[in-house]
């Protein structure tokens, strides 16, 4: 099993982005959490969203296509890399996220990224305060976070068999627990 030091040297070597590591990190956290609720490994489920950008810096147009030969270069398994390859699903990636750690980060993966631009526009800048209903308000809006795909959301929290609203709740505590690491302890 490889541990979370010899991952963020890993990721260090293909990446050197600030914006791009609080991503790998609230992922991360968002992956221990719900790996935990579910009673899975939280450290094996954290491994795969901290390194689930691995080639996304170096490769932004290839996403990836350059994950597999990094990831098995180090040494990390088959279902590992699997996983990581299935947050991609339909964008940029043919694998479909079957086993309920791909399914979670095919649905979180970009649900912390909407979340945190929810948590920039607040008065507090904070994950700390904010509740679903306030992620809600701006989820209608298409202009705001626009980058951010919504019917991927929808359909992880479909596949999972969860609300949307729990989906939201639980990725709001999950970077709650890493908020000041990530950048969204804000002024609370």
């Amino acid at each position: 099993m490889h541990d979370r030091n010899a991952a963020l040297a890993l990721w260090a070597e293909h990446n050197d982005d600030d914006s791009l590591l609080r991503h790998a990190l609230s992922v991360e956290a968002a992956m221990r959490h719900f790996a935990a609720k579910y009673g899975e490994e939280p450290d094996y489920w954290g491994l795969v969203g901290l390194l689930h950008d691995i080639d996304y810096q170096g490769h932004p147009d290839e996403h990836l296509q350059h994950a597999r030969p990094i990831l098995s270069a180090a040494g990390y398994p088959e279902e590992f890399i699997r996983a990581v390859e299935s947050h991609g699903w339909g964008l940029c990636s043919t694998v479909e996220p079957v086993l309920r750690m791909e399914k979670v980060l095919y649905a979180v993966d970009e649900l912390t990224g909407f979340i945190a631009a929810c948590a920039y526009v607040r008065p507090s800048r904070s994950v700390l305060d904010m509740e679903v209903k306030s992620v809600k308000k701006k989820w209608k809006t298409a202009a705001f976070a626009a980058g951010v795909n919504r019917d991927v959301i929808e359909k992880g929290a479909a596949m999972l068999g969860v609300e949307l609203d729990e989906l939201i709740a639980e990725t709001i505590q999950a970077l709650r627990a890493v908020a000041d690491d990530v950048g969204l302890k804000g002024s609370c």
